[in-house]
């Protein structure tokens, strides 16, 4: 039996066994309590640690462990440091070398810090040997007690946070740059409408970091961006959405119309077709007042309000419009006047043999044909004047 009476209290309580695979461990601190609820003892104790990846372990790294010992005299108040010597797999705690002399009341903190717990659950059962006797000179016995802690099945990592893109409203062709906060421990992909995209292992100081990924596909249209966070059976997921303001289409297909004040061309340097109350205007460019040009194999409209038409090229002849009629010209000029080709020429509007006079144009010069009821008649020219 021994002299001393020992409790064992661990911080976090209980302590989580870590998980295999994990880059960050399960750490924590074991606190062993010595009390003196007796006479006057002397004594020097040995904490031996079990080491390995049982569950009876609790540690399967002895050498992260740092260890100290305060020893606190209840008739003065005052607290001193003690001696902790590391031997294989335990520690030794005495004065110098000598016995710590234990009033009655007297305890002792024997701290074992950054204790990287065993991956395996269970319970750990830590030995204590200690010399002690009642006089300070010697006659000391040796005895053990058993001291133990839980370990808990690992915890979960926790979820990572903060998954936004750093802009998010771009213009088409921005690239985007995604940012989140999460464990080192997790295997991050990125879904986009690309693909999937990996994300690298960055190792933070601690387990849990920031990361930031800028990514090579630039949005041409709004995207949304999905986070897969996984480790064994753990998965998160996450989703954030990048507006584009200038989304580029593929290919548009509207059901039910598209309404829009404004048709431009892809860049900044072409055509563009506005929408005004009764109808479109086309403008020679973009940020242009200038009027542009309609290319077209052909128009079937109703109505037709210009001022001229012209042939395609500036040699072409020109049809204007004046208020009584029209006037041919030459060349594309508004000055020569030009020549009308014709077969025949119907007065009125009225078909053949329906009525109004029919001149008929030919090689020896033209005939005049009365027209009327389908009679091919010849008819009558009037005129005011005839020059020779």
């Amino acid at each position: 039996m021994t002299m001393l009476t020992y409790t064992l209290i661990t911080d976090p309580a209980p302590l989580a066994a870590s998980e295999a695979g994990r880059q960050s461990k399960s750490t924590g601190t074991v606190y062993l309590l010595v009390t003196n609820t007796g006479q006057t003892a002397y004594s020097t104790i040995k904490v031996t640690v079990p080491v390995g990846t049982g569950a009876g372990h609790l540690t399967d790294d002895f050498t992260t462990i740092t260890a100290k010992g305060e020893h606190t005299d209840i008739k003065s108040g005052r607290t001193r440091s003690v001696t902790v010597q590391a031997q294989s797999f335990a520690f030794q705690v005495s004065d110098q070398g000598s016995a710590i002399s234990f009033g009655p009341g007297d305890h002792m903190v024997v701290t074992l810090e950054n204790v990287t717990v065993a991956p395996e659950p269970g319970l750990a059962v830590l030995r204590v040997t200690e010399a002690a006797g009642r006089s300070k000179s010697g006659g000391r016995r040796n005895s053990d007690t058993a001291v133990a802690v839980v370990k808990t099945a690992p915890k979960e990592i926790p979820a990572p946070y903060g998954f936004l893109a750093d802009n998010v409203v771009v213009d088409a062709g921005t690239k985007v740059t995604l940012n989140w906060e999460g464990s080192d421990d997790f295997t991050y992909e990125i879904l986009h409408p690309g693909g999937r995209k990996p994300v690298p292992k960055v190792k933070h100081a601690g387990s849990h970091g920031p990361y930031s990924l800028v990514l090579d596909d630039a949005p041409e249209r709004d995207t949304t961006y999905t986070l897969i966070a996984s480790f064994g059976t753990q998965r998160h997921t996450f989703t954030t959405t990048v507006q584009v303001r200038n989304p580029i289409l593929r290919t548009l297909t509207a059901l039910d119309g598209v309404s829009t004040p404004r048709l431009e061309g892809s860049s900044k340097g072409e055509g563009s077709i506005t929408f005004l109350p009764g109808g479109v205007k086309v403008w020679s460019t973009g940020s242009s007042n200038d009027p542009g040009t309609v290319f077209a194999d052909k128009a079937d409209v109703n109505g037709v309000h210009t001022a001229w038409v012209q042939g395609r090229s500036a040699d072409d002849g020109r049809i204007a419009f004046p208020r009584f009629g029209l006037q041919v010209y030459q060349g594309g000029t508004a000055t020569t006047s030009g020549v009308v080709y014709a077969d025949s020429v119907r007065a009125k509007d009225a078909p053949y043999g329906q009525g109004g006079g029919w001149i008929n144009l030919h090689e020896e010069g033209m005939t005049v044909y009365l027209s009327k009821n389908g009679s091919n008649g010849l008819g009558s020219v009037t005129a005011r004047d005839f020059n020779r």
